[in-house]
């Protein structure tokens, strides 16, 4: 009996930490930001933390369903930086940035709103940001990040998507460097590109 009831605890042991943790696809680049690209000239501080810790939930939730895959891995990378450059301290950020560079999966959590809600939602605050052509370089900027993002959560938001490959087609690709400088690359770039210059 004690060497059934034996076996029975090792092979439970053995089953909860082969359904701990789930390999990476690839190794996760955490961006580094010294300090937040986006500020109160551009969005009220409480505004920016309120789509930081979205936006780092939706990441982490990201790379939970897609079970750490590369392009998923990607994707986190970008909004982790986007969510950190609105907010350089925030808390739900920070957590999955450091979860995801140690190569541990984060656990899903029940954001603001759901992935098509916060879709449009991004592209509302897109569409203030742009003011009708009038806003200035760094919301423009800001802009086109939150246009990008939206389009890639929900790809059935028609306005999202068009607005997306509109600005790709006028500007070109959106260049995401300016947010994800990684680890590795700190010593090889002086610091993050000044949109204002």
């Amino acid at each position: 009996m004690k060497q059934a009831s034996g076996i029975l605890l090792l092979s439970l042991a053995i089953g909860y930490g082969q359904t701990e943790e789930v390999p990476f696809a690839a190794p996760y680049e955490a961006p580094v930001i010294e300090k937040a690209l986006f500020g109160d000239d551009v969005m009220l501080a409480a505004e920016r933390k309120s789509y930081a810790t979205n936006l780092a939930t939706y990441a982490a939730n990201l790379v939970s369903a897609k079970g750490a895959a590369k392009e998923a891995l990607m994707s986190a990378r970008r909004i982790i930086a986007l969510s950190l450059n609105l907010e350089r301290r925030n808390k739900q950020a920070m957590i999955v940035n450091f979860q995801l560079r140690q190569g541990v999966m984060p656990k899903v959590k029940v954001g603001d709103y759901n992935p098509r809600t916060f879709s449009r939602l991004l592209m509302a605050r897109a569409k203030l940001l742009l003011k009708g052509g009038e806003g200035t370089k760094k919301e423009k900027l800001l802009a086109r990040y939150f246009i990008d993002v939206a389009a890639h959560i929900d790809p059935r938001n028609e306005d999202a998507v068009f607005e997306c490959e509109t600005q790709r087609i006028d500007f070109g690709d959106l260049d995401w460097g300016l947010l994800t400088v990684s680890s590795s690359e700190v010593g090889e770039t002086s610091t993050n590109s000044d949109p204002e210059d």
